[in-house]
């Protein structure tokens, strides 16, 4: 064996490590229990460019994909109005990712049985969307349908297994529910 190969034999854990933090650097791989990254929120009217790393105006042209990232990143700071409103700009709102924000800020505003709407629209485009599946689980949980909420849970286990976010967070709600 040459001394490259010996020393990338020796040394694969560090390089495999550093491959790794490169690409979570460059933004190439996301966190499996939140398939955006974490995205900065900006004033009203506004949103995060990735392209330019600042607040640009909505109105500004964004791409389809930064608007459904800064609607989830709004979803999260608990500004569902907003996140909705970002999501209206959207050229194509039905995909996934955007009916999964949708259906998250639209419970959030105790809409329950309207984002169990658009969780399921999003289930139809990809069954195997882990993230999808964990909201609604939260969301059945919500209205005290535990059986659908275990069938989320059951489904998420095949997806990504136990140790995933998405199962453990849902399996935390339905552990902690409160019977109705």
């Amino acid at each position: 064996m040459n001394t490259l190969a010996a020393m990338i034999c020796r040394h694969r854990s560090v390089i495999t490590r550093a491959a790794l933090v490169g690409l979570l650097i460059s933004g190439q791989v996301q966190a499996s229990g939140d398939d955006s990254p974490k995205t900065p929120t900006c004033p009203k009217g506004q949103a995060w460019d990735s392209k330019s790393k600042s607040c640009v105006s909505q109105q500004s042209g964004l791409t389809d994909l930064d608007l459904t990232r800064y609607a989830y990143a709004l979803a999260k700071a608990r500004r569902y109005d907003e996140a909705l409103g970002v999501l209206d700009l959207l050229h194509n709102p039905h995909t996934a990712e955007a009916l999964n924000y949708r259906g998250y800020a639209t419970r959030k505003l105790g809409r329950t049985e309207e984002g169990i709407g658009y969780y399921l629209q999003a289930v139809a485009l990809a069954p195997d969307y882990s993230l999808v599946r964990e909201y609604l689980g939260e969301a059945y949980v919500i209205q005290g349908k535990m059986n659908e909420a275990r069938e989320q849970l059951r489904v998420i286990q095949t997806l990504c297994g136990r140790d995933c976010e998405e199962y453990q967070d849902l399996a935390h709600a339905i552990n902690h529910a409160t019977p109705l």
